[in-house]
């Protein structure tokens, strides 16, 4: 029997604006100066509407930003933001802004010496907290005078990112609220109205410490940021940071230690843990969350959903959007590319890496499904009818369209199989198109599976996967004052209806 759904066009709708634009991650801010990220990132913000990019690494070394002499005692250190205006140039020249990721730490600067990744992120605090002070007024300064204060307050500056996470910062929860106070007040000191934010954890963490610090002693916040996938143990602290304590798991001197089967096999504990996680664990989360911040703006910096080159992230997008309307100011899905080095960069034209599009710039589904949804109208529909645990429907309308979004999804792919879905549209329609994301549609990685999985392929194979990336629609007859579509929901699908009033 089918599952049955009902949407009314006629129905003025609620406000839904589209908070997962709002934002979209990259990989550390060198990678930026590539060509073909930013080809990838021009594509995007055409095709998707991302207003803002955060990425890691502003402040590493190999941005230049600050060096000492290399001869001590003859060479004075030098602070450069030369390539700090690249990336910045370039995102304002195609419509976008940044928002800006305070780190990591400037050797020059660093208390010590540990790494983070493959591209050598220091993640000590700073050895003399005042020339992080004098680095952010500088900095501060210097992007007012380049861009003018009126740009620049429209900008959001996060301090760090995951300081819960020992291999982000190699430092307790106090140092990191000491970082946040002299980082907040730095910029604050340039200019009030500029936008600081914290504390960037995992996990949805610190949240009410955190507020509690910054009301305690005065220091100022404009907004909340924190991250969640729905992987992540909600209940568990083993390992990360604690108010006077560097949590034990991963730390980066202990990985030193260990031979690469034990550091797979560390790994493989985190990441290939069963997942007991609610099919709704990221609406629960961001519902905590935002009551915890109350009446101040929510960030989450980081999400995602897993199995990211497959329909499933697709299905598993349109299930979170669409139920966390109202949690959260802005969304910003981890990441644009697989043009990814925290591990280094592999190379394979599929990896499981967490980009919207490959490291040819091959777009996944779950690109085509933000693309759809960029589509849609600003206004929310009531959809009514039966309450089924995995296949749903969504819908959204403008003045002169409707874009309906029948998912079925559930987590790892618990219990889901094939469903019969209904959906009967009440209004008269000039013109209707369909579109699928599923195993057999809009499928990329399948055509290179196909083609035997090429490790380096030819421009034909690459062609061959761009074509079999689109979504293909295809046109319907409408059918007088009642549409009524039959929907085979595959599992981990997306069907898209676009009607024309």
């Amino acid at each position: 029997m089918a599952i049955k759904y009902q949407v009314n066009m006629e129905e003025q709708g609620r406000p839904y604006p589209h908070y997962w634009e709002v934002s979209v991650g990259s990989c550390h801010a060198a990678t930026i100066l590539r060509a073909d990220v930013q080809e990838q990132l021009r594509k995007a913000r055409r095709d998707i509407g991302f207003k803002y990019l955060r990425f890691h690494g502003l402040l590493d070394d190999d941005m230049s930003v600050v060096m000492d002499g290399m001869i001590p005692g003859m060479m004075s250190r030098q602070i450069f933001f030369f390539n700090i205006d690249r990336v910045f140039d370039f995102l304002l020249s195609i419509g976008m802004k940044p928002f800006v990721e305070l780190g990591f730490m400037p050797e020059a600067l660093a208390s010590g010496d540990k790494t983070g990744f493959h591209y050598k992120n220091n993640i000590t605090p700073p050895a003399k907290y005042e020339e992080w002070a004098d680095l952010m007024t500088k900095l501060a300064k210097h992007l007012e005078a380049r861009y003018g204060a009126r740009e620049v307050r429209t900008w959001f500056f996060e301090v760090w990112n995951e300081p819960n996470l020992t291999f982000f910062w190699y430092g307790s929860r106090n140092e990191y609220f000491k970082l946040y106070k002299v980082t907040a007040e730095a910029l604050k000191g340039v200019d009030e109205k500029i936008k600081v934010g914290g504390p960037a954890t995992s996990n949805n963490m610190w949240i009410p410490e955190f507020k509690e610090f910054c009301e305690k002693n005065q220091v100022p916040y404009d907004f909340i940021t924190t991250h969640h996938y729905p992987s992540d143990d909600p209940l568990s602290r083993a390992g990360m940071n604690g108010e006077d304590e560097i949590g034990h798991m991963f730390d980066p001197e202990l990985m030193k230690t260990l031979t690469p089967e034990k550091i797979q096999e560390t790994f493989a504990q985190m990441f290939n843990r069963e997942n007991n996680n609610p099919r709704d664990v990221l609406y629960q989360l961001a519902k905590k969350v935002k009551e915890e911040a109350g009446d101040t703006p929510v960030y989450y910096t980081e999400w995602n959903v897993g199995h990211y080159d497959t329909s499933y992230a697709a299905a598993g997008v349109m299930a979170t959007l669409a139920y966390n309307e109202n949690l959260v100011e802005g969304y910003s899905y981890w990441c644009i590319s697989d043009i990814f080095e925290e591990m280094g960069l592999h190379g394979l034209p599929f990896n499981n890496e967490f980009g919207l599009v490959n490291v040819y710039g091959t777009p996944k589904p779950v690109y085509r499904l933000f693309q759809a949804l960029h589509m849609a109208g600003e206004r929310r529909l009531n959809v009514t009818g039966d309450a089924h645990r995995t296949a749903e429907v969504a819908a959204f309308a403008d003045d002169d369209e409707v874009m309906v979004f029948a998912y079925n999804h559930d987590i790892e792919e618990r219990d889901i199989k094939t469903e019969e879905v209904e959906i009967t549209v009440c209004g008269s329609a000039k013109r209707i198109q369909k579109a699928v994301i599923d195993s057999a549609h809009t499928n990329p990685l399948a055509v290179w599976e196909a083609l035997g999985k090429p490790e380096y392929p030819t421009g034909s194979q690459l062609m061959e996967m761009r074509n079999a990336s689109r979504l293909v629609w295809e046109d319907v007859e409408p059918t007088g004052d009642k549409q009524t579509f039959f929907v085979t929901a595959e599992p981990e699908s997306v069907t898209i209806f676009r009607i024309e009033k």
